[in-house]
């Protein structure tokens, strides 16, 4: 399981007394952890899914890729360096990303399959794409391509 293999690299991680991948992976470990509670109180599950953990990694992932943006915008470039460090490091537990090629396809394919004809129907069109590509596209990557088709 996901989390399984985040605990066993935070600690060896700890033993290369690598600052940045330690406090990375104790805050993802965290959000997890948030996630999970999160869910036992709304719906009784115990334990979060694969899937589940995917999305917090994409979550925290899109937090850094902003933040980075940000602190460049301000000037602030060793902040935007250390968050792009950080992105690398939860970047290596999402699955691979789809070519462009790929989800032009798969975007292709929802459109005829719900019959979208305008701007209004995005929200099927978005929702069968983000349930194909099973987290491996970025939503707003994603928007993009449905909005230019």
């Amino acid at each position: 399981m996901f989390v399984d293999q985040i605990q066993e690299d935070l600690k060896a991680a700890q033993l290369a007394k690598d600052e940045i991948k330690v406090s990375t992976l104790r805050l993802l470990l965290s959000e997890i952890k948030n996630k999970e509670i999160a869910l036992r109180q709304s719906s009784g599950q115990a334990s979060l899914s694969d899937s589940d953990v995917i999305s917090v990694i994409q979550r925290e992932a899109k937090k850094r890729k902003e933040a980075a943006e940000g602190f460049r915008v301000g000037g602030r470039e060793e902040s935007a360096v250390k968050e792009e460090a950080e992105l690398k490091i939860l970047e290596s537990y999402l699955p691979a990303q789809l070519s462009n090629e790929e989800l032009t396809k798969i975007v292709e394919e929802a459109i005829k399959e719900s019959g979208a004809v305008s701007l209004a129907d995005m929200g099927k069109v978005m929702g069968a794409v983000m349930g194909k590509t099973g987290g491996r596209a970025d939503g707003g990557t994603v928007s993009n391509l449905v909005k230019d088709r």
